[in-house]
């Protein structure tokens, strides 16, 4: 994501909630109520990527990394925290920095409302792991204070969902399409009706990089073989469209239909 500091931020959190959040439902035995929790509380993931965003070196050419894997998200960024940051106080939310990086873009972002600029942002994300019933977050940096990491384990329940739903899935597509895609594959099977183009199947995902779109999405239907090409022999024909092929079918009408 590139961008003035506020697009690319913002950008980046829709782009994250859009297309990796979900909400689990747990049943109590003996309870009427059900609880509802985050795979990862949306709160932690804005404050972690936020610090990344005000406390980054721009003097660094690297820059901040969010990995998104089957089960945690971590934001990277370089370099580490003040030299006056101690990691066995931070990772109880107690640090208290006695220098800013990059004031300036605080009082910026503190404008904007995606920071309050008080070192909250820690204890904010340790507060909402907490209250969403989810692992602690990790927090880690070397002794050089180099990096700076943020580590957000997926819920446990959210975990066993995805789990159960990427083995139903690989057995529908006979073990072709793995856990990293399963959410979206699922999500372009679901918006393709009838025979669309490329640029029309991102318009209906709401996805803006077309990159992003045929590798994460497009290409492992395709291998999978749960989409197909209505001129195959033409594969980059500016007529080319894409239709769902029988298991593709198969896939969107069962379990997983939205």
């Amino acid at each position: 994501f590139k961008g003035p500091l506020p697009r690319m931020t913002r950008d980046a959190l829709d782009y994250i909630k859009r297309n990796f959040l979900s909400e689990t439902v747990i049943k109590h035995p003996g309870r009427a109520e059900s609880s509802r929790v985050e795979n990862i509380p949306y709160i932690a993931i804005e404050e972690a990527v936020v610090n990344a965003v005000y406390h980054r070196g721009y003097d660094v050419r690297e820059p901040v990394e969010i990995r998104i894997m089957h089960d945690e998200l971590v934001v990277l960024s370089y370099p580490g925290p003040d030299r006056s940051v101690r990691l066995e106080q931070l990772r109880v939310g107690k640090a208290m920095p006695r220098r800013y990086r990059n004031r300036r873009i605080g009082e910026f972002l503190k404008e904007l409302e995606f920071t309050e600029g008080r070192s909250t942002g820690i204890p904010k994300i340790i507060d909402a792991m907490q209250a969403n019933g989810s692992p602690p977050a990790e927090f880690d940096f070397d002794e050089d204070h180099s990096y700076f990491m943020v580590r957000l384990p997926v819920h446990p329940a959210a975990l066993e969902v995805a789990d159960s739903e990427v083995g139903e899935l690989a057995d529908a597509v006979t073990g072709q399409v793995t856990g990293q895609v399963t959410g979206q594959v699922r999500r372009l099977l679901a918006v393709c009706n009838g025979e669309l183009s490329r640029a029309e199947l991102q318009e209906k995902l709401g996805l803006r990089h077309r990159d992003n779109f045929i590798e994460a999405y497009m290409q492992p239907a395709l291998n999978a073989g749960l989409l197909e090409m209505t001129i195959p022999d033409k594969p980059r024909s500016s007529k080319q469209k894409y239709r769902l092929t029988e298991k593709g079918r198969a896939v969107v009408g069962g379990p997983f239909k939205p």
